[in-house]
């Protein structure tokens, strides 16, 4: 059963080799490229990928114009792996072995996931698991996600063990971008969904992360690094809400319903 191996890249020079290089047990590497301006493609190349150059409209059509990629070249499988992540030897074993054998649609993978340099076990970062796995023809990622795409399957979905490396935020600062980008479009798909914030929401909600991610996703098995994390998260649900309201007034007070 072919696999191929898929990585979407916009400037990601500093880690596709040794991306690629993790994921060479594969029978084809493409790189799906958002036209990088720096020496993506070249190293990519360099590696023996394939690259594929496709103006980026979203996350959910991009991976399907991918996927669609995959099946024209005759692949039965597909593994998509995003450059920062690594696929281990023990998992690139379980890899081979499930795809000769299962009969599923498509599988899921924990992620090891680093947060500022440090594996991260608590807070909701494990097992963090993501379908990436796709036998070609049976899964499709839902085009009403733009961001966190949902992978829609045609059969059954099986759980790997071996986790997949995710080298996430390296920084602070890194942190804080994505999870302003992650908190507008989620406050937006509340206000478009008619939702408006009531006052008890600026208080309760972010109370509700913290202790969904520092007690009942045991972030204190992390120490300062966990608390830290939780805090952070509890705020951006505060941002959520305050986005959400921001919306709502400048859509007007007195509008019954959010603009299609």
């Amino acid at each position: 059963m072919s696999l191929a191996c898929i990585v979407l890249t916009l400037n990601e020079a500093r880690h596709i080799q040794e991306c690629l290089r993790s994921v060479r047990f594969a029978d084809s590497l493409i790189v799906f490229d958002s036209f990088s301006t720096d020496n993506t493609v070249a190293l990519a190349k360099q590696c023996g990928a394939e690259v594929i150059q496709r103006r980026f409209a979203d996350y959910a059509d991009q991976r399907n114009a991918a996927l669609d990629a995959a099946a024209g070249r005759g692949a039965a499988w597909v593994l998509f792996v995003d450059a920062d992540e690594r696929v281990t030897p023990a998992l690139a074993a379980e890899i081979q072995r499930v795809t000769r054998s299962t009969n599923a649609a498509g599988c899921q993978i924990p992620r090891h996931n680093f947060l500022f340099g440090k594996l991260t076990l608590g807070a909701g970062w494990y097992p963090d698991y993501q379908i990436r796995l796709l036998r070609v023809g049976s899964a499709r990622y839902d085009p009403d996600r733009r961001v966190h795409e949902v992978v829609m399957l045609n059969g059954a979905l099986e759980t790997l063990h071996e986790p997949l490396v995710h080298y996430n935020y390296e920084h602070l600062r890194q942190f804080r971008d994505k999870q302003r980008t992650y908190t507008a479009y989620e406050a937006d798909i509340l206000f478009r969904a008619g939702v408006k914030p009531k006052p008890r929401n600026y208080l309760l909600q972010p109370l509700r992360e913290f202790k969904r991610r520092y007690l009942s996703l045991r972030g204190w098995r992390d120490g300062f690094h966990g608390l830290r994390l939780s805090v952070l998260m509890a705020w951006y649900e505060l941002r959520k809400y305050q986005i959400l309201r921001a919306l709502w007034r400048q859509g007007g007070d007195e509008a019954s319903a959010p603009p299609p």
